[in-house]
């Protein structure tokens, strides 16, 4: 999915040794997607309620397809989603 109005709250990296960028999502874009506060995703986090964010430098970006996903598998917890993810 594309979240255009989000665009502030987006980051793009290219992955090493892969053609294809990854979007990655700041705590607001989550939080706008999610119609929850900043501070709530941080307590999904830390709970383990949410998909692993990736950390960068001290920033917490989480993977646009994992969100993606995620929501499409009915928003497990980490655990459960990891192993639905890989198999």
């Amino acid at each position: 999915m594309r979240y255009p109005e989000l665009e502030d709250h987006v980051s793009w990296i290219k992955l090493k040794g892969n053609t294809m960028s990854e979007i990655l999502l700041k705590v607001g874009a989550l939080a706008q997607i999610l119609n929850l506060s900043k501070r709530t995703v941080h307590r999904l986090n830390c709970t383990g309620k949410i998909p692993r964010p990736v950390k960068i430098n001290g920033s917490i970006r989480w993977r646009q397809s994992d969100i993606d996903l995620w929501i499409e598998l009915g928003c497990p917890d980490r655990e459960a989603f990891n192993i639905r993810k890989a198999g």
